[in-house]
């Protein structure tokens, strides 16, 4: 499954692009996520809660920054993650990049390729697909709170 994204965020490019490298100020925008682990070399470990229509997910994953480029504006992540008690897994990849629209916005386009596996991918395409909108629309929303209100850097 792929999905795209793009949305402006109310800072500048290099203030935007410090803080989507931060990892764990990103993790606090995104809607059940719990325990991150810093494992060190840009890779991560944390457990994410959601819920998918009345089943309750809770996916162990791992996250790895596997390319970025400042200059470009432009970020490769590595998603694993899995619920063994439902015997389902995702295992993503993301592409970020960033624009510069002003010197106060900054355009943020994020390109998801999703397998999604086991029982999890039994809920259907519509469903996830509505899921990963409203989740991806919260972790926004939160980022744009954290960027007009948090200095980056």
């Amino acid at each position: 499954m792929k999905f795209e994204h793009t949305v402006e965020l109310p800072a500048a490019r290099d203030r935007v692009w410090a803080f989507v490298m931060d990892v764990p100020s990103v993790a606090k925008c995104v809607p059940g996520l719990e325990g991150l682990e810093d494992l060190g070399g840009d890779k991560y470990r944390a457990t994410m809660k959601v819920r998918v229509g009345p089943i309750g997910l809770a996916l162990k994953s791992d996250l790895s920054i596997v390319e970025k480029d400042e200059a470009a504006g432009r970020a490769v992540l590595a998603v694993d993650a899995a619920d063994k008690r439902i015997g389902g897994a995702v295992k993503a990849q993301m592409t970020m990049e960033l624009g510069g629209t002003s010197p106060a916005s900054t355009t943020l386009k994020i390109v998801t390729d999703a397998q999604v596996l086991g029982r999890i991918g039994d809920f259907g395409q519509p469903i996830i697909r509505k899921k990963a909108d409203q989740t991806v629309g919260e972790i926004v929303e939160n980022m744009k709170k954290a960027l007009s209100t948090n200095p980056v850097g």
